[in-house]
């Protein structure tokens, strides 16, 4: 079996990563997600008019809460203790869409990525599921990791 894969030992088992003799860095993450709606829809949450309430604020605590139980969603991943979550959503008139970005840190032994996707998802989610009542074909686009700092394997940064 492969060795570049951490998650799988030598005998190709899945296992979760032994993190303990790693060092303590600062290590961050962002990610984005899209939703694609029709103005109407767009407009009803943009002018408060939506009848749920508060859609991004919504979305944004939903987007909090999913970083911070990522470790309990995605298989092998390590519970964190993060530092800093951040929920930004920015409505576009002009492409009828939601963006959403999520920006994770912390100081510890593993990386944010999972986290700041889990975050941009779940808060991409969350608009659907209060939005679904008035548009049901609602799309959610482009989920992906902007940057990451930090840790063994250094920076990234996605391409535009």
């Amino acid at each position: 079996m492969s060795e570049s894969f951490s998650h799988i030992n030598r005998q190709g088992d899945a296992h979760m990563v032994d993190i303990s003799n790693k060092p303590i860095t600062t290590r961050e993450a962002r990610a984005e997600s899209f939703i694609m709606m029709n103005a109407k829809t767009l407009n009803s949450i943009i002018e408060g008019k939506h009848h749920k309430g508060d859609v991004f604020a919504t979305a944004r605590i939903a987007g909090i809460q999913a970083a911070k139980k990522t470790w309990e969603l995605i298989p092998l991943c390590h519970p964190l203790l993060l530092s800093k979550i951040e929920i930004n959503i920015e409505a576009d008139l002009v492409n009828c869409c939601v963006k959403i970005e999520s920006i994770c840190r912390l100081s510890g032994q593993t990386g944010v990525e999972m986290e700041a996707l889990v975050a941009a998802s779940v808060a991409a989610l969350t608009i659907y599921d209060m939005c679904k009542s008035v548009q049901k074909d609602m799309v959610i686009t482009q989920v992906r990791l902007l940057t990451k700092k930090g840790g063994k394997s250094g920076d990234f940064v996605a391409k535009s």
